[in-house]
């Protein structure tokens, strides 16, 4: 199955994206990246923007990022599950040691950039 990471990035104060969590899935060879201004655990919608691909190797990562740009701390991770994989809508089942349940992403600009994130917990 492929992975999911969900990363803290504290970023320094003289940056213009403030700390936020990048929730990233593996898919062909890279990580599909959005920043979420909230931790992704929250039943509440929240806005998503799209970042470019990341490198595979964010999902064992931990530390300092390249270019004075913050340090990244795992918040989650684990395994997820297709449902829909479409340009504009992103569906998923995510089994996490924090996260778990249905992760829908919908985009929500003609650019593909901002996206709507929400979670459906499991029940446990």
């Amino acid at each position: 199955m492929p992975r999911f990471v969900a990363l803290y990035h504290d970023c320094p104060d003289d940056r213009p994206r403030p700390s936020h969590w990048d929730f990233m899935l593996e898919a062909d060879g890279v990580l599909r990246t959005w920043a979420l201004e909230r931790a992704p655990d929250s039943a509440a919608d929240q806005i998503a923007e799209q970042l470019p691909d990341h490198r595979i190797a964010y999902l064992d990562y931990e530390g300092p990022v390249s270019g004075d740009r913050g340090e990244v701390t795992r918040w989650d991770a684990g395994e997820y599950r297709w449902l829909t994989n479409e340009p504009a809508t992103v569906v998923i089942d995510v089994v996490g040691r924090r996260l778990r349940g249905v992760v829908t992403l919908t985009c929500a600009s003609a650019q593909l950039q901002r996206w709507r994130f929400s979670l459906v917990p499991a029940s446990r």
